[in-house]
């Protein structure tokens, strides 16, 4: 059975800010620490980075959650 692909979108759980690091990591197999603690060094090079944060917080779906009963 294949499994599904997985959608970017912001996880309701594991969020510090507004969970664009976490969907990041989730949907390029990594941990959330890990995308975090990129984007923090990127910071400290010349760049747009703090406004694709933002663009993505902004842009990205929060992840939806199905509950069993129906």
């Amino acid at each position: 059975m294949a499994s599904s692909p997985r959608r970017l979108s912001r996880p309701r759980d594991n969020r510090w800010i507004a969970g664009v690091c976490s969907g990041l990591g989730r949907r390029f197999g990594l941990g959330a620490g890990m995308v975090r603690l990129l984007f923090v060094l990127s910071c400290l090079l010349p760049g747009p980075q703090v406004l694709l944060y933002i663009a993505l917080w902004i842009l990205l779906p929060n992840e939806e959650r199905y509950s069993a009963a129906y």
